[in-house]
């Protein structure tokens, strides 16, 4: 048979959700340090050295920095530099004139 009882609402009300912090994973908090970074390029005079760490690989950290600006709607110049990279605001100067001329419309 079934048993049936009154008990406090708060059962069935949602409880609030206390304010959890989300542990990040490494590359998690690495693309929060290239936004801060990319953030902080006011001008063309804001460059910023990011030197590798032995288990980093250059080809993935300048991609991961370049997806990071563009998804911030930023166009950034990313050049090598002894162990790691040089990054500011891209400049007619710093575009490369690497590749195929663009087509003049």
């Amino acid at each position: 048979m079934v048993k049936i009882r009154r008990v406090d609402r708060a059962l069935i009300d949602r409880p609030q959700r206390a304010a959890v912090r989300k542990t990040l994973t490494p590359r998690e908090r690495e693309e929060r340090m290239y936004a801060r970074l990319i953030r902080k390029l006011a001008g063309p005079e804001d460059v910023f050295e990011v030197a590798l760490g032995p288990g980093d690989k250059a080809p993935t950290v300048r991609q991961r920095l370049l997806r990071t600006a563009s998804g911030l709607g930023v166009e950034v110049a990313v050049r090598k530099h002894e162990k790691g990279f040089v990054v500011g605001l891209m400049t007619a100067e710093r575009r490369t004139r690497r590749g195929r001329p663009r087509a003049s419309s």
